[in-house]
C-alpha cells in the first residue's frame, strides 16, 4: 500500500522503479504460510518486470484444506512487489533468498499479517509503517493538510519526515536489514517528502475550491537547487516509487516554469527534452519513457511519433521501446483530432440518445458511476459548471457505468442533476466504456463541435482550472492534426 498523500500528489497510480535485469543478479524467494478465517482460495504476489508496462507478473499459489500455501518465484534483484489475497494488497520487498513464513486473517490481511524468516525484517516495517503512517491522517495531505498555508505544510511536511526518519533509525538499529532495503526506505522518506512539497500549489488549487492559487514564498521550490536530490548517486532511489513520481513531477514543473501549459501541443516534447538534457542514467529512460505515456494517453499522436522515434535511438538496450511501441499503437485511436466512438444510450427520461445527436455542440463527456466516491464528490462542482455555461453550445453528457439502474435513475431524478444522463450497463466491461478504454471513474474527454477528440484528459469538474479550459475549447474543432508519418518507428 503506498501513503494516500503520493497517491493525491501524482492523481495517476506509479509504476515501480525497475532496475535493468543485467544489473542484478537473479533468484528465487519462497513464500510458505498459512491463512486464517480464509475468505478465498488463493494467494498471489504480483510484480512488474518492467517500469513502464502495465502489466504485473502474477505468481499464484492455492491455499489447502488447512489454509496453508507455498508459492516460490524469481526477481531479478531486489524488487518491490504487492502480496494479493482477494480485494486486500499488501507491501513487500523481495530479494534473492528471501526464504519467509507469512500468515495473517483472511478478514484482514494487511492488518494482520506477520513475517518470519530471511527477509521478515524488511516486510514488518512495511507492514508497521503502513499503520502508524499511512492509516494516520494526520500524517497524509489528504484530506486535512491540503487546506494549511505554507508555512504550517511545511512545518507539518517537516514534523513528518522527522517522525519517519526516527521511526526508520531506531528499527535499523533492533533489526537486520540489508543494504538494498535501507537505501529503499531511505529514498521513500526523502522522496516523499520532496514530492509532496513539489506539488503542494498544484493540488491544493484542485482541491480547495474555495480560494485562489496559493502565491509561494520565493525561497519556496529552492529545495530543487539540490542536484543529488534529482540524478540520485544513491542506487535505492532506483527502487523507490516515489523517486520516479517525483523527477515526473519535477519535469513538469520546469516546463511550467518556463511557461509552458498542459494544454499547449509542444508540452509534452518540452517535457521529454527536459527530462533527456537533465536526467541520466537509468532514471533518464524511465522517466522519458513517462512522458512518452503521458502524450499518447493525451492525443498529441503526430508529436508521439516522433518522440517514440526518438527514444528508439536512445534506449539502445530496448528495455523499454517494445513496451512503448505497442502502448503507442493502443492509443493511436485517441489522437486529438480522431472522431469519438458513437454510441447510443437510454436517458434517465427513457429518451434514446446518441453521441451523433449533439453534433455541432462541444461535449463535455463524463463517465462516472453512483459508487465511486470520487465522481459523487463532483456531482455539486458539475452544477455549477452547467449554469456557468448555460445557454452556451456545449453540452454535459454524462455516462453512468452502474448496473443498478434505480439507484442511478433515483439519484439522477431526486438531485436533479443537470446535463444529459445516459447509463451502460456492464460498468467497464461495457460496449462503450471499452470503446473509450475507460479504466476508472470518473474518467472526462473533451469533444469538439465535430465530434473529434478535442482533450481526452481535460480538467476535471472540480478544478478551478476546467472553466477557463472550456472556454478555450469552443471553436478550436481540428486545431491539432493528427496525421501519423510515414514511418512510426516500426
Amino acid at each position: 500500500m503506498t501513503y494516500l498523500s503520493r497517491i493525491a500528489a501524482s492523481l495517476t497510480v506509479a509504476a515501480l522503479f525497475i532496475v535493468p535485469y543485467a544489473s542484478r543478479a537473479q533468484g528465487t524467494v519462497v513464500l510458505t504460510g498459512k491463512v486464517s478465517s480464509r475468505t478465498a482460495d488463493t494467494v498471489a504476489v504480483s510484480l512488474r518486470e518492467n517500469a513502464l508496462d502495465p502489466k504485473e507478473k502474477i505468481t499464484y499459489a492455492r491455499l489447502d484444506d488447512k489454509g496453508e500455501f507455498r508459492l516460490s518465484l524469481t526477481v531479478a534483484g531486489a524488487t518491490r512487489a504487492d502480496l494479493v489475497y482477494g480485494d486486500d494488497v499488501t507491501d513487500l520487498f523481495l530479494e534473492p533468498g528471501n526464504n519467509m513464513d507469512v500468515r495473517f486473517k483472511g478478514s484482514d490481511m494487511a492488518a494482520t499479517v506477520k513475517f518470519k524468516g530471511n527477509g521478515a525484517a524488511a516486510n514488518s516495517y512495511l507492514s508497521e509503517i503502513d499503520e502508524k503512517f499511512v492509516e494516520n491522517d494526520g500524517f497524509q495531505v489528504l484530506p486535512d493538510n491540503i487546506m494549511l498555508y505554507e508555512a504550517p505544510f511545511l512545518s507539518f511536511l517537516d514534523y513528518r519526515r522527522k517522525e519517519e526518519s526516527k521511526f526508520f533509525e531506531n528499527y535499523a538499529q533492533d533489526n537486520q536489514l540489508s543494504a538494498a532495503f535501507k537505501a529503499y526506505a531511505k529514498a521513500e522518506i526523502a522522496y516523499s517528502y520532496a514530492n509532496d512539497r513539489l506539488t503542494f500549489q498544484d493540488l491544493r488549487e484542485q482541491v480547495v475550491a474555495t480560494e485562489s492559487r496559493l502565491k509561494m514564498t520565493p525561497t519556496y521550490y529552492d529545495f530543487l537547487s539540490d542536484k543529488n536530490l534529482i540524478n540520485s548517486p544513491d542506487a535505492g532511489a532506483l527502487q523507490s516509487g516515489m523517486y520516479q513520481e517525483f523527477l515526473l513531477n519535477y519535469i513538469h514543473y520546469q516546463a511550467t516554469a518556463a511557461n509552458h501549459q498542459r494544454t499547449d501541443p509542444d508540452f509534452y516534447q518540452i517535457c521529454y527534452d527536459l527530462a533527456k538534457t537533465q536526467l541520466t542514467g537509468s532514471a533518464r529512460l524511465v522517466c522519458m519513457g513517462r512522458v512518452l505515456q503521458e502524450s499518447f494517453r493525451f492525443g498529441h499522436v503526430k508529436q508521439s511519433a516522433a518522440m517514440l522515434a526518438d527514444f528508439r535511438t536512445t534506449d539502445t538496450k530496448n528495455q523499454y521501446y517494445s513496451v512503448l511501441q505497442n502502448d503507442f499503437e493502443t492509443h493511436k485511436a485517441f489522437a486529438i483530432g480522431s472522431p469519438a466512438p458513437n454510441f447510443h444510450l437510454i436517458s434517465a427520461t427513457g429518451d434514446s440518445v446518441s453521441l451523433q445527436n449533439f453534433a455541432g455542440k462541444l461535449v463535455y463527456l463524463n463517465f462516472w458511476r453512483t459508487t465511486s466516491g470520487l465522481s459523487l464528490r463532483d456531482l455539486p462542482y458539475a452544477q455549477e459548471l452547467a449554469k456557468k455555461f448555460e445557454g452556451k453550445n456545449i453540452v454535459f453528457l454524462n455516462v453512468a457505468l452502474d448496473e443498478n439502474e434505480g439507484a442511478w435513475k433515483q439519484l439522477v431524478i431526486s438531485k436533479k442533476l443537470p446535463g444529459v444522463h445516459v447509463r451502460s450497463g456492464g460498468g467497464l466491461r461495457s460496449t462503450v466504456a471499452k470503446a473509450y478504454m475507460v479504466q476508472d471513474v470518473p474518467s472526462y474527454f473533451l469533444l469538439a463541435e465535430d465530434g473529434t477528440f478535442l482533450n481526452v484528459k481535460p480538467k476535471r469538474l472540480s478544478s478551478r482550472a476546467a472553466v477557463d479550459e472550456i472556454k478555450e475549447a469552443f471553436g478550436k474543432a481540428a486545431t491539432y492534426t493528427s496525421l501519423l508519418p510515414m514511418n512510426t518507428g516500426k
